[in-house]
């Protein structure tokens, strides 16, 4: 999945017009997160096996939780290794 502008200016518009606070933003995108990987049967330890590169499960739990803003380029890694459109993860 090739990241875009498409998918980049759709996060911004999601956290521009649909949600005023940023850390309501972080909790609503790190929950949906949440909610797929344990929709597909994955652990936080699975997720993190699927991702190449440096995110451990401390990333993905303070993703999951709201306590870290990630990148778009993390965002669109989550995407893809658990198999969903970057847009599945801001809706």
């Amino acid at each position: 999945m090739a990241l875009t502008y498409k998918h980049i200016n759709l996060f911004l518009t999601c956290q521009i017009c649909q949600v005023t606070d940023k850390q309501e933003l972080l909790k609503s995108v790190g929950k949906r997160i949440q909610d797929i990987r344990v929709s597909k049967g994955l652990t936080q330890v699975d997720l993190v096996g699927k991702i190449d590169g440096d995110i451990d499960t401390t990333n993905i739990s303070r993703i999951e939780s709201g306590r870290t803003n990630p990148t778009i380029y993390t965002l669109h890694r989550i995407a893809v290794a658990l198999d969903v459109k970057l847009e599945e993860l801001v809706k």
